[in-house]
């Protein structure tokens, strides 16, 4: 179940999950949240998703995601996926 302040983040960013259902956007998992921002937000919802989640917790869950398996890692762009690995790393010890 996500916090009040993570669904307004989600319904402020609703464009970017217009493949889900209105009434499960609210619902959705972190790593769908993480994925879709890291993905396809602009650098104001990056900002935001990390004052949110936190920069080390983003940090896991991307990690996690991307290490899973190679489907999953499909999900996330090449450069999205390098960006973010380099970001992270610096960053995040």
């Amino acid at each position: 179940m996500n916090s009040p302040q993570i669904k307004s983040f989600i319904q402020q960013h609703s464009n970017l999950f217009w493949y889900t259902p209105e009434d499960q956007k609210e619902n959705i998992s972190e790593e769908f949240l993480v994925e879709t921002i890291l993905n396809y937000g602009d650098l104001d919802a990056v900002r935001e998703l990390f004052a949110l989640l936190g920069l080390k917790e983003t940090a896991h869950i991307f990690f996690n995601s991307i290490q899973q398996s190679d489907r999953r890692k499909a999900n996330y762009h090449e450069l999205t996926i390098n960006y973010f690995t380099l970001l992270f790393k610096r960053y995040v010890h």
